[in-house]
């Protein structure tokens, strides 16, 4: 049974930092890619970066580029998300999920972990 668990969400100020972290169990993260969505109350949900099953591609949405970083440990079978200089826009559930087919689709996606809410206050 596959599992992915995300923590590290929290609260902080704008400017602040905060590091995702999705752990895996039951799947194998450098055979797959990987993808991290957030989801803002009344909104889509949206996928602001990825990282294809080699880890020699990474995708970042226009909206955190240069602030995010996807990154993988194999060998704790984890994918993170450093998330830089946060903006009250970031507050957001943010999902980590991993599937064949690296896209910028959600459906693309099989697995999925439960979320971790981030929340940037002004």
């Amino acid at each position: 049974q596959v599992q992915l668990v995300e923590s590290g969400g929290g609260l902080v100020q704008a400017g602040g930092s905060l590091r995702l972290s999705c752990a895996a169990s039951g799947l194998t993260f450098r055979n797959n890619a990987v993808g991290w969505f957030r989801q803002a109350p009344g909104k889509e949900r949206e996928n602001v970066a990825r990282l294809s099953w080699s880890g020699a591609d990474t995708y970042y949405a226009d909206s955190v580029k240069g602030r995010f970083t996807v990154s993988r440990d194999n060998a704790k079978n984890t994918v993170y998300l450093q998330m830089n200089s946060l903006k009250p826009d970031d507050t957001a559930v943010y999902y980590c999920a991993a599937g064949r087919f690296w896209s910028i689709m959600a459906s693309a996606y099989s697995f999925w972990g439960q979320g971790t809410q981030v929340t940037v206050s002004s």
